[in-house]
């Protein structure tokens, strides 16, 4: 690849140094993974989310999705977040700075800066779902040029996703991410389906009809707050498979999601 950074390699997030990296024990430093294709053309790229209820990071979850976005013409990044015991704002702030991160460094692999989406499982859902919720347009006057990038995603995917911290809640994600007893206001700001706007990002979502650890209406809440903000989203419901499968190797028909998203993610323009 092209520029300062290795294919596989992890980069830390802020190298000058980490914003309230002494706020938990054992430390722990967020890193972004290239996977960017050598590519003539300009072209989209998506950061990965795993999930792993805000307590770790899948690794079927990393990797894998990386490689598929390239198979689809995509480069991609693997976003090592924050986790448990970590609480908010961390994780997201990292989420934050890994989409400015490949924005302002864009022009080192032909990726466009305006097709810059994010994708997550899970928790990591949930995690992609607050950054596309929760953004701002960078701060001009910063000293570090990555800060002065916008972190608005261009785009979302979801993939069993964490979304509610209402009654359909993820309790484990739920608390290692603000804690057992949270202010109504923190967890109401968290509970993504009450975020969106009409700026919010197209969205692409999935889910199993039958998933025992994160219940569908998470799914479904977020798809039907885009809907009434005429955010434009395209929603796939399977009728039964676990909970994260990821790219759902055992399961050929709820395996088309990866297909499907990818050409979605062609259709607007990555």
């Amino acid at each position: 690849m092209n520029g300062p950074f290795e294919n596989g390699s992890p980069v830390e997030l802020w190298p000058a140094g980490t914003p309230g990296l002494d706020s938990a024990s054992p430390v722990e430093v967020p890193t972004i993974v290239p996977y960017v294709l050598d590519a003539d053309e300009p072209h989209g790229a998506v950061i990965v989310c795993p999930g792993g209820g805000y307590a770790g990071r899948a690794d079927h979850e990393g990797e894998p999705i990386a490689r598929m976005l390239n198979s689809h013409g995509i480069s991609a990044f693997v976003c090592h977040y924050r986790v448990s015991p970590y609480k908010h704002p961390y994780p997201l702030m990292d989420a934050q700075r890994a989409i400015r991160w490949v924005r302002q460094q864009a022009g080192l692999w032909n990726i466009k800066s305006n097709k810059v989406g994010i994708l997550g499982f899970s928790a990591g859902g949930h995690l992609v779902s607050t950054a596309g919720t929760h953004y701002d347009g960078g701060d001009p006057d910063a000293e570090d040029a990555i800060d002065q990038a916008s972190c608005r995603p261009d785009a979302l995917v979801l993939c069993y996703p964490v979304i509610s911290f209402g009654e359909f809640r993820h309790t484990g994600s739920m608390i290692n991410l603000i804690g057992e007893n949270p202010a109504d206001g923190l967890r109401l700001s968290l509970s993504n389906e009450l975020q969106v706007t009409q700026d919010t990002p197209p969205t692409f979502l999935w889910h199993t009809a039958d998933d025992a650890g994160v219940p569908v209406e998470n799914s479904i809440l977020f798809a039907r707050a885009l809907r009434d903000h005429q955010v434009p989203f395209e929603l796939h419901v399977y009728q039964s498979g676990r909970h994260g499968l990821g790219l759902a190797p055992e399961d050929p028909h709820v395996a088309t999601w990866a297909d499907l998203c990818g050409q979605w993610l062609r259709a607007l323009g990555f």
